[in-house]
């Protein structure tokens, strides 16, 4: 699914069928729902959950926690903006 098909899916109640865990957690996120996407992220113990489990506490604001889970998935601290590293995460995820 790409980042505008993405997108246009935030308009419905649930995330869309076949979506994996990593990429729920990112839709449950932009719907404002931080807790739902942290239990998403957490589903997989896997790169790609990592990453995401990454990005969720950088966006809570505890950098500690969240350089731990980027050390974990081998990335380093995201440079941009959370808007701008979530929809790297969505695009990587497709």
């Amino acid at each position: 699914m790409d980042l505008s098909s993405f997108k246009q899916s935030l308009a419905k109640a649930a995330p869309p069928e076949g979506l994996s865990f990593a990429q729920q957690a990112l839709w449950w996120d932009a719907k404002g729902n931080w807790d739902k996407a942290h239990e998403c992220a957490q589903e997989r113990d896997d790169r790609d959950g990592m990453r995401v489990h990454a990005y969720l506490h950088r966006k809570e604001g505890d950098l500690s926690n969240a350089g731990y889970w980027y050390r974990r998935c081998g990335a380093s601290l995201f440079a941009g903006s959370l808007a701008e590293e979530w929809e790297t995460l969505v695009q990587s995820l497709q």
